[in-house]
C-alpha cells in the first residue's frame, strides 16, 4: 500500500474530535473503581477465519480478505486480495515490506442500546446518541510474517482515535498505564488507543506472536470494517475480552484444523495488569464439513481486573455454515463463570447474512444474553450498501427487551466506513 505520514493522517482524523458531548465514564475508569465491567473483543490479526466472510462485506485492505459479496471466488489470491481488496490505495502484503492502512468510521444512532447490570457505566460503543460521531479513526502498520519459505518475522501496530477509544484501551490496566486513560482520554468520550503492538515469527505451520494483541474470543470484533452490523451484540460487550498482552502460538495441524495456545496477563491488559492477571488463551478451529467450520476458544485463570484477581473460565463456541453461495448462517454461544465473585453469564447469538449482489447485503441477528439469572433479548435487522469499492454504509434497526418484559427500546442507527 502507499506509504503515508502517520502524523498527517492522525491530524486529519483528530479534526473530527470537535464533535463532542458531555463526559461519560470509560470502561477503564469503571474497572479502577472496582466495578465488574463487561468487555468486548476484537479479531486477532488474521487468526479468526470465521470473521472472514463478514470481512468480505467491508474488507479493509487486510491480508485476510475475501472476494466481494455475491462472488464465488472465495478467499486468497484468486479473490484479488493481493490488490488491496477494497482499499483506496492498492498494495501487496506478501512482498515482505511494511504496509500502512486504516479507515474512518462515522455514525449516528437514535438512542442508547440497553446495557446489562454487569457493566458499571452507560454501556460500550454507540454511547453518544442523537448526533454524528467519529467512532474510529484507525491507522495500522504491518509486516506479515510468512513462514512458508522458512523462518520469517513480522509485526503490527494499530492506533485509533474516536469515541470507541474508551472501550478499546487496555482497561484491565491501572489508570494511566499503557493507553488506559490519562493523556489518552481527551474528554467528552473521545480519546486515543493502541489496541495492538506485537512482534511475530513464523516458520512452516507455526507462528508465534508476542506483545499486545486482539483476542481470539468470539465472532464480532471491535474493528468496524470487519462486522456486518453497526451495533454490537450483548454477549460481545459483556462476556468477552477485547485484547490481551502475552504470547500466543498458532499451529496449522492440517488443511482443515488450526490450533491456538498461549499465556496472557488476563483480560484487556496492555503490558501491565490489575490484580496479577495470568490466564490461558487457546482452542481450535476445524472444518466439520465442506460448508461448515466449528471454533472453540477458551480463557482460564486469573483474568485480572475482570475477575477481581480470582480465577475464572470462559469459552466461545462458533459454528459458521455456508448454506448457499450467498447465504451464511452463524451460531455462537458464550459462557463466563467466576465462582469467587459469583459472576455467571451465558449468551446465544444467531446470524443470517445474505449477499444480494456485490453492492448490497442483508442480515439479521437474534440474541439471548443471561446475566446471573436475568435475561435480555435483542433482534437487529441491517443492510450493507457499498456504493464504492472502499466505502460501505450500514443502516440498521435494533429492538431490545428484558425478561420480565418491563421495558423495550427500538434504536435506529447508520454509519459509513471509508477504508484506505
Amino acid at each position: 500500500m502507499i506509504r503515508r505520514s502517520w502524523k498527517t493522517l492522525l491530524a486529519g482524523v483528530a479534526l473530527f474530535g470537535g464533535m463532542t458531548v458531555a463526559n461519560t465514564a470509560s470502561a477503564g475508569e469503571v474497572y479502577a473503581a472496582g466495578g465488574t465491567n463487561g468487555t468486548t473483543q476484537q479479531i486477532f490479526g488474521q487468526g479468526n477465519d470465521l470473521t472472514i466472510q463478514l470481512a468480505s462485506m467491508s474488507c479493509s485492505a487486510d491480508a485476510s480478505c475475501c472476494a466481494p459479496m455475491g462472488s464465488d471466488l472465495g478467499c486468497g489470491e484468486d479473490a484479488g486480495c493481493g490488490e488491496g481488496c477494497g482499499s483506496l490505495f492498492g498494495g501487496d502484503d506478501d512482498d515482505g515490506e511494511i504496509t500502512f492502512g486504516g479507515w474512518i468510521q462515522m455514525g449516528y444512532h437514535s438512542g442508547l442500546t440497553p446495557r446489562s447490570t454487569a457493566r458499571g457505566d452507560a454501556g460500550s460503543f454507540n454511547n453518544q446518541p442523537h448526533r454524528l460521531n467519529l467512532h474510529q479513526g484507525w491507522l495500522y502498520a504491518e509486516k506479515v510474517a510468512d513462514g512458508s519459505e522458512g523462518l520469517d518475522w513480522g509485526f503490527r501496530i494499530d492506533t485509533m482515535y474516536g469515541i470507541d477509544a474508551g472501550d478499546t484501551q487496555s482497561f484491565g490496566n491501572p489508570v494511566g498505564s499503557w493507553d488506559n486513560g490519562g493523556s489518552f482520554s481527551r474528554g467528552a468520550d473521545y480519546g486515543f488507543a493502541i489496541p495492538q503492538l506485537y512482534a511475530e515469527i513464523a516458520k512452516g505451520d507455526w507462528s508465534i506472536k508476542a506483545g499486545h494483541f486482539y483476542t481470539l474470543v468470539g465472532y464480532e470484533v471491535v474493528t468496524a470494517p470487519d462486522n456486518f452490523f453497526y451495533s454490537h451484540a450483548l454477549t460481545m460487550f459483556n462476556t468477552e475480552p477485547f485484547t490481551h498482552t502475552g504470547v500466543l502460538a498458532t499451529y496449522a495441524a492440517s488443511d482443515d484444523t488450526t490450533l491456538y495456545g498461549g499465556w496472557t496477563a488476563g483480560w484487556d491488559s496492555g503490558f501491565d495488569s490489575l490484580n496479577g492477571g495470568s490466564s490461558f488463551l487457546g482452542g481450535f478451529s476445524t472444518a466439520v464439513s465442506e460448508n461448515a467450520t466449528f471454533t472453540y476458544i477458551a480463557t482460564a485463570g486469573n483474568f485480572g481486573a475482570r475477575s477481581n484477581g480470582a480465577n475464572g473460565y470462559s469459552h466461545s463456541l462458533l459454528l459458521d455454515t455456508a448454506i448457499t453461495d450467498d447465504l451464511n448462517w452463524i451460531l455462537q454461544s458464550d459462557l463466563l463463570r467466576v465462582d469467587a465473585t459469583g459472576e455467571d453469564q451465558l449468551g446465544v447469538n444467531t446470524y443470517l447474512i445474505k449477499s444480494i449482489s456485490d453492492k448490497i447485503g442483508v442480515g439479521t441477528r437474534a440474541e439471548w444474553w443471561k446475566n446471573n439469572g436475568v435475561s435480555q433479548y435483542a433482534v437487529t435487522y441491517g443492510l450493507n450498501i457499498r456504493p464504492l469499492e472502499n466505502l460501505i454504509i450500514r443502516p440498521e434497526l435494533r429492538h431490545d427487551w428484558d425478561d420480565p418484559n418491563v421495558g423495550s427500546e427500538s434504536t435506529f442507527g447508520i454509519d459509513a466506513i471509508l477504508t484506505f
